[in-house]
Order: structure tokens, then sequence, then C-alpha cells
């Protein structure tokens, strides 16, 4: 398992070489002068001046030169300067965004798993009943539904109509920090993220657990009188879930993307409200350090997966 994991690790961290690689050269291919994030645009420079802020920050030297020097820094853990932030360290904006982020991310992975294993299990055993019916009916509108319709819709009706919940932030502006006041902020927009993943992870789960319960072991495990509640929850749950956890891993991935959009529509303090200001600005070094930390959680949430495929079955062997 040790040897696995280093494996892995190593992997990962060519992939995130690549994936920095990428996002650099996107950024150079963009229109415009990556110096024009540098200066005032009221205040007028000659062109020795911007000449002497270019050499400054090495932006005169060839692509490549200039990719492995910021790539030298972020192996020692300097992902640089923000250049709209007054000179803040990418990696000190990163700390305080990352840990909203988690929170909001974990909290709608968390509701859509229990809610997608559990309907699922719930369509399962009432296959083709009404309950069946009206799981699958809402399950197919939540993957149609794409997340920025969901969640303005969500924001207009839960917000603006009803006055249900907040319409954005993470905590009151001026009141004292309360439990409460984080919850209630927090759980249209953990809703509306996992609203998604829910009808997916719902709609495998059915699926798998149906194919199991059609195996041998679970008709013997009837035939020999055990009652339905534990041929679903002893022998059929555990090896229904296998896909569900395949699918719980790719999802890491996707609601990063859904958080990124989630955290603009309802000003959520964290990586995705980050990164969008950093592309209006053209803050590289942000987009930079921000993209490489949330690839590093992706990559990292994909390995514990695979660790988790031993943990439920132990037939699998890692190698």
């Amino acid at each position: 398992m040790v040897n696995y994991c280093l494996r892995r690790l190593a992997v990962g961290v060519g992939m995130l070489i690549a994936l920095s690689l990428l996002i650099f050269i996107l950024l150079r291919l963009a229109p415009g002068d990556p110096i024009d994030a540098y200066i005032n645009p009221n205040v007028a420079m000659s062109q020795e001046e911007m000449a002497a802020v270019r050499a400054r920050l090495g932006l005169d030297q060839p692509l490549p030169v200039q990719y492995l020097a910021w790539l030298g820094g972020a192996v020692r853990g300097d992902l640089g300067f923000s250049l709209q932030r007054n000179g803040e360290t990418v990696l000190g904006l990163v700390a305080q965004r990352i840990g909203p982020t988690l929170l909001l991310m974990g909290t709608g992975l968390a509701i859509a798993i229990v809610v997608g294993i559990g309907a699922g299990i719930i369509g399962a055993v009432r296959r083709n009943s009404a309950t069946d019916l009206g799981l699958s009916v809402g399950a197919f509108l939540g993957i149609s539904s794409p997340a920025f319709l969901t969640a303005l819709v969500g924001l207009y009706v839960f917000s603006v109509l009803l006055g249900w919940a907040p319409s954005g932030g993470m905590l009151t502006p001026g009141a004292p920090f309360s439990l409460g006041d984080l919850i209630s902020h927090l759980i249209l927009p953990a809703l509306l993220l996992s609203i998604g993943h829910a009808a997916l992870i719902m709609r495998y789960m059915r699926a798998s657990l149906l194919e199991v319960l059609n195996q041998d072991y679970v008709r013997s495990a009837r035939a020999k009188g055990v009652k339905e509640f534990w041929v679903v929850v002893k022998h059929a749950l555990r090896n229904a879930l296998l896909p569900v956890v395949t699918l719980i891993g790719s999802t890491i991935g996707i609601a990063v993307g859904g958080a990124i959009f989630l955290e603009s529509v309802f000003n959520w303090p964290g990586m995705g409200l980050l990164l969008v200001n950093a592309v209006e600005t053209r803050d590289y070094p942000v987009i930079m350090g921000a993209t490489l930390v949330v690839g590093t959680c992706v990559i990292l949430a994909n390995l514990l997966t695979d660790i988790a495929y031993a943990a439920i079955d132990p037939r699998i062997q890692v190698a």
C-alpha cells in the first residue's frame, strides 16, 4: 500500500507540472501584454520605465526561463505575489480562501452522498413503484439542470422571494461570529451544489444495487430466511458501493467547477471567487498558484478514492 501511494503521488506530481505548464502557456497566449496587469493605466510611463519594470519582473526573459523560475519558487513554497492586492503573497491568499471552499464543497458533497445513496437504495428496493418513478424524475431534472441555472433560480426563489436564506457572503457583516449564522449562510449554496451530484449518485446507486440484488448469493441469503433489510444492508450494499465510490471520486473535480460558479453568485469568500477575480484583473501569479492548489486537492481526492476501494472490498489488491 505504501509503495502504491508513493507511485501514485509521483504520477500526481507529474500531472501537476503538466497542469501548471498548460495554464502558463494559455495565460501567455491570452490577448494583451502581461505587463498591463502590473502598471497603473492612469499613470503615463515611458518605454524605458516599462522596460525596467519588465526586467525587474523577469518578463524580459524567454518563456521557458520564466516558467522554470516560477516552478522553482513553487517547489520551495513560494508562489509569488499578487499583482492587484498590494503585494500579498499568493500562498497567503490561498491559505485564507481554501478553508471556506473546503467547507462549502465538503458540505455539498456530504449532502449529495447521503441523499444520493439513500435515494438510490429506496429506488432499487421499490423498483418500478411510484416512489421509484418520482425519484427517477427528480434525478433526471437534477442531472439536466446546469449549475448556473440552479444557482440563480435557487438564489432568486429562496433568498429574494421567500427570504429563507441570506443572499450572499459567509457571515453577516458586522455581526459577531456564531455557528448558527455560518450555517444559515452555508446551507443554501451547499444544497444547490449537491443537487447534480446527488442525482448522479442516486442513479448509479440504484443501477448497481439492482444488479447485486439479482446475484446468486443474495438469493441464497433470502432463501435462508434473512430479513430483506439485512439482505440489502449486509449482503448487497457493500458490493454495490464500488461503482458509486468511483463516481464520488470523479465528482471532486466537477464539484470544483460548480463551487467556482456558486462562490461567484453567493459572494462566498473561497478559491472560486479568488480565481474569478484573478482572471478579471489578469492577476497571473494568483491564477497559477490557485490552479496548482486546486489540482493538488483533486489528485489527492482521487488517491483517497483508490485507497477506499481496498477498504470497501478486501478482494481488491492495490499494486
